[in-house]
């Protein structure tokens, strides 16, 4: 199969998310249509496709619908779906809460479609903002009944309310702020064992989080440590494998009298060492035990999230991301990461899949 990245193909499938019914795999996500919006003018902007293949009128058409999605308290709601209008009391309008996450997908697709943001309920934004932040520094996607702010202590959150912040330019001294000294205080407290920032203080290191948490900090603080960067970098490159699919545990042969001698009553009822036995020398799977990877399995090699984990798609975007940010992209071996994405994941329909064969996410 050709490395060929087949651009209109690509496009046609966003215009077919964009102009008609979502396909099926991601019809139940039609509450979140703000997050599938976003992706697709993203998608359209980058591969610059979006002006040529839409018109003034139906631009204008996405931008009255987000604005729809506006939530009179500030921020904005994940669709339409949730809008009670009129029948909107102080009972039921918890029930239809402006979402972090919404928000900033709503004004960054306005960005992308030309808007300048002028009908953006910015203070009252802004004090919502404010609202949601929790007393370690983080932020809730939500406002609860009392006003509460809901699931907190998420790295992405962080990431969208400084970016939020940045793109109403909030700060201003006579509005208030955000506790941005608390916020920065989370991220670096979140960097854990294995060096880049987790989804919580506690959590296994997950490279989803890591661009998102240099991001969150970099317009309203300083940049990381020299020796903080290094050992990122250290543990990104180290990240990327050649290991594409899940692979199941090695064959174990245990003896028939191994097992008749096994006392059910006992508290661990293991057969002993001896009798457990590798699949023989001639079984095909032990040629590859503690063997180097052949010449092609190194072809395509992508990324991984943490370790123990196969290639996914997804993460390309993320440790990519990370990795320019931090000016080490060279250090991977792009040309394989690149065979990856094009041979194993690009869906013939457009878009890629999460792993080889999966619909396209």
């Amino acid at each position: 199969m050709a490395s060929t990245f087949n651009k209109s193909t690509h496009i046609r499938y966003f215009l077919r998310c964009l102009k008609t019914h979502l396909p099926t795999a991601y019809s139940t996500n039609d509450s979140q249509r703000m997050t599938l919006a976003f992706f697709i003018l993203c998608g359209l902007d980058l591969l610059g496709a979006l002006e040529t293949n839409t018109t003034e009128t139906d631009r204008v058409a996405y931008i009255d619908w987000i604005y729809q999605c506006q939530h009179p308290d500030g921020g904005f709601r994940g669709s339409t779906s949730a809008d009670m209008g009129v029948e909107r009391t102080e009972g039921n309008e918890h029930w239809d809460p402006a979402n972090i996450a919404a928000t900033y997908f709503a004004l960054a697709s306005l960005t992308i479609l030309g808007d300048n943001l002028e009908r953006v309920k910015r203070i009252e934004c802004l004090r919502w903002l404010r609202r949601l932040q929790l007393s370690d520094g983080t932020f809730g996607e939500v406002l609860g009944s009392q006003g509460e702010a809901h699931s907190g202590r998420d790295m992405r959150y962080c990431y969208c309310a400084a970016a939020i912040r940045w793109i109403l330019d909030g700060g201003k001294e006579e509005e208030g702020d955000i506790d941005v000294d608390g916020l920065v205080r989370f991220v670096e407290a979140s960097q854990v064992r294995e060096d880049p920032w987790g989804i919580l203080q506690s959590a296994i290191s997950l490279l989803g989080r890591l661009p998102i948490s240099i991001k969150a900090i970099e317009p309203i603080h300083t940049w990381p440590s020299e020796d903080s960067i290094e050992r990122m970098v250290a543990w990104l490159v180290g990240l990327q494998t050649s290991v594409l699919e899940e692979e199941e545990d090695l064959p174990v042969s245990i003896s028939t009298e191994a097992i008749a001698q096994v006392d059910l009553n006992s508290e661990a009822p293991q057969p002993t060492v001896e009798a457990a036995q590798v699949v023989s020398p001639e079984d095909p799977l032990a040629d590859s035990v503690g063997a180097e990877p052949l010449e092609d399995e190194t072809q395509w090699a992508g990324l991984t999230g943490r370790c123990n984990k196969v290639a996914d798609t997804c993460y390309t975007f993320w440790a990519g991301g990370s990795l320019t940010i931090l000016n080490s992209i060279h250090l991977l071996d792009q040309e394989a990461l690149r065979r990856y994405l094009l041979e194993k994941t690009q869906h013939r329909i457009g878009g890629f899949g999460k792993l080889p064969g999966d619909v396209p996410g």
